[in-house]
């Protein structure tokens, strides 16, 4: 891709600064399960369903659970992301490829602050990032609710038209696009919920109009593409 006008590289955090494969973020989705279980006094495999609905229904299930249930978010999210990263290694080679990117480099996550602080860190990437904007900069909003995306955009006077946005889920990255941005799909959009289905164009990408190109190399594709 010809990206000499891009001036501003936003990342996802889960999913994207990693490799979807490890068990981290299968760690996350049950400590979101067990923490609904007590809160709402529910069986677990109920929990279950509704942590997957709200996901579905809302962008983040946190959001359901504020919106129905009237849920504190802080201790939510204290909860759901108090996890061991020891899973997580370390990418010298994707620490360099974003680090010699031209330009802004920002994050954009539906997790907490300190969960930034806390992956990003763990990763040896977090200096490289100019900020990063978490679900309590967006006032709990999520991606994909296109109020999130205006909100970081606003905060960090984000010009759309030169910036490109690295996702794991394919949904969030549709109001990207109608914004102007370029936009990359990262790895093989796995069920962390019941997220939209999305057929597979030629083998090897979705059909997705609003997904510029794909990757399941995020290093790879950085130093490849990198203006």
């Amino acid at each position: 891709m010809d990206l000499a006008n891009i001036r501003t590289w936003i990342f996802d955090l889960d999913n994207t600064l990693y490799r979807a494969d490890v068990s981290f973020f299968a760690d996350i989705g049950e400590k979101m399960t067990t923490f609904i279980s007590r809160h709402l006094a529910l069986q677990p495999d109920h929990a279950r369903e509704l942590q997957e609905e709200y996901f579905h229904d809302y962008g983040a299930t946190l959001s359901g659970l504020m919106d129905i249930h009237g849920m504190d978010p802080a201790e939510f999210l204290d909860y759901v992301h108090d996890v061991d990263l020891s899973v997580l290694s370390p990418q010298p080679a994707l620490r360099a490829a974003i680090k010699a990117l031209p330009g802004r480099k920002l994050i954009f996550t539906n997790g907490s602050r300190g969960h930034i602080r806390n992956v990003a860190g763990h990763l040896n990437l977090l200096d490289l990032f100019e900020g990063g904007f978490a679900i309590e900069d967006a006032h709990y909003i999520p991606k994909p609710k296109r109020a999130a995306y205006e909100t970081f955009n606003s905060v960090f006077d984000i010009d759309p038209t030169t910036s490109i946005f690295f996702e794991d889920t394919v949904r969030n990255l549709e109001i990207p696009k109608q914004m102007g941005m370029t936009t990359v799909l990262v790895g093989d959009e796995p069920d962390w919920g019941r997220t939209p289905k999305v057929t597979r164009a030629s083998g090897t990408t979705r059909e997705a109009h609003w997904v510029d190109a794909r990757t399941d190399d995020l290093t790879g594709w950085l130093v490849e593409n990198k203006p």
